[in-house]
């Protein structure tokens, strides 16, 4: 089984994530392999310096991803360009790691929706839903991002109601706690005959 796993920025996808990897899945994460990609010595680094030129490149020669955040966000076209460098290099990691896997395959993947070359290589779709003030909430606690950065993500990105007409299955995740997200997730996965294979989730 190849599963499409989406969701909104702050929506608890890392975490629904987690529970499939927690259980023998194999999550493939393309925010993972983008952040690799982009990191001192990434393979998209050129292509970026010369697309966007050097201040966009920090002193350790990564991606200075609050600076191209900023960019990005106030010039769609930067957007576009970025995507266009990253979207074919992230695909193409992701696909040699499913390889490896024989089993039940996650692909985390934040823009699914978004994107064009995504739902036609996966088998179902499962969306993790969220109200859209929780999720300002969450990201506006991370380093380096502020409430008005993540209401412009979510601008950018599809709409909850795009993502849940995607959706083969759609969990809520706008209750704090996890017991709700855990329970609606071994719903779930019983009704798709998924088997786990490792250890439940310590309770607190």
């Amino acid at each position: 089984m190849r599963l499409g796993l989406t969701g909104g920025i702050g929506s608890g996808k890392s975490t629904v994530a987690a529970w499939w990897s927690a259980r023998g899945a194999a999550v493939v994460d393309t925010d993972a392999i983008a952040h690799a990609l982009t990191r001192a010595g990434g393979a998209a680094l050129p292509a970026i310096a010369s697309g966007f030129g050097a201040d966009f490149i920090d002193t350790r020669q990564g991606l200075n991803r609050e600076r191209m955040r900023a960019h990005v966000l106030a010039q769609p076209d930067a957007r576009r360009q970025l995507e266009s460098i990253l979207h074919p290099r992230i695909l193409a990691e992701a696909e040699a790691r499913a390889a490896q896997s024989p089993g039940w395959v996650i692909f985390d993947v934040p823009l699914l929706v978004e994107s064009r070359r995504w739902r036609q290589r996966v088998d179902r779709v499962l969306v993790v839903d969220c109200d859209e003030q929780v999720q300002i909430s969450r990201v506006a606690q991370r380093a380096g991002w502020s409430a008005a950065q993540a209401e412009a993500v979510i601008t950018l990105q599809a709409s909850r109601a795009q993502r849940r007409a995607a959706a083969d299955a759609c969990i809520d995740n706008s209750r704090p706690g996890l017991d709700f997200l855990h329970q609606s997730l071994h719903l779930l996965a019983a009704h798709w005959g998924f088997h786990a294979g490792a250890v439940e989730e310590s309770r607190p």
